[in-house]
């Protein structure tokens, strides 16, 4: 018994010190820059293990030197909400529940049937079910910069707890620099001013609003897009953020 007892408190014990060390890697994040992320550092190990060389590119550059087109279009297209909710919007946290319990229904209406031989045929057209995500920008951050990409309950509650101390201990503004200089953009193409001139050849100030959308829709699949450059959703979409850049709320 004394040894399970002296077991739990030693998983107390390093729990609290994670927590420790994860409040003073953000309290830090308030003055000095982070050099990489944690899925940073994550994929740049893949690309090396599978391609047999390191792919990163990426150049912090401050707030005031990344076009607002680019903040706009970025919010308007990930999280609407941000200058507004404590790091959490649960509206659309809730909306994207419900979204994806009714994807998994239809998807479990089309499970494959038994054939006359007895094997199991996919239905006609069936196609697996689309996960849509809630997560605001602020959670995002706190998911890349210093969790795995592993999809756990105990993961998620450890987002929510760094997503909350983000909102406190760092200003919104920020908050939005860090995330603009460290999401991923295309394989090893990290921040806002490697994407600018990756894609466009210019810096991230000189981002046109169109420019800025393009971008902007990449983010949810952007390894996917990079491939894809003259994608018909890619364009449509980013025309639809253009007319919603006007209402986003920069901090």
């Amino acid at each position: 018994m004394k040894g399970l007892l002296r077991w739990l408190a030693l998983v107390v014990v390093a729990a609290a010190g994670l927590q420790l060390f994860f409040l003073a890697r953000i309290a830090l994040m308030a003055t000095v820059d982070p050099q990489s992320t944690t899925f940073q550092r994550s994929e740049a190990w893949r690309v090396a293990t599978q391609k047999g060389k390191l792919r990163w590119r990426q150049q912090w550059v401050p707030y005031e030197r990344i076009s607002d087109h680019l903040k706009r279009a970025v919010i308007a297209s990930e999280d609407g909400s941000f200058t507004n909710h404590d790091g959490v919007d649960w509206e659309a946290l809730e909306k994207a529940w419900q979204r994806n319990a009714a994807a998994e229904e239809r998807a479990a209406r089309q499970r494959p049937r038994k054939s006359l031989q007895g094997q199991f045929a996919p239905r006609p057209g069936a196609r697996p079910p689309k996960i849509v995500g809630g997560s605001t920008i602020t959670q995002q951050l706190a998911k890349n910069l210093l969790l795995s990409g592993e999809r756990t309950l105990l993961r998620k509650g450890q987002e929510m707890v760094l997503t909350f101390a983000l909102e406190r201990m760092l200003s919104k503004e920020r908050i939005l620099e860090i995330y603009l200089n460290s999401v991923e953009w295309g394989e090893g193409v990290f921040g806002a001013e490697a994407a600018a001139r990756h894609y466009y050849r210019k810096s991230a100030a000189q981002l046109a609003p169109y420019e800025a959308a393009r971008l902007a829709v990449m983010l949810p699949r952007p390894k996917y897009f990079e491939k894809l450059p003259n994608s018909g959703y890619l364009a449509n979409r980013a025309s639809i953020i253009v007319g919603r850049m006007r209402e986003a709320e920069l901090p």
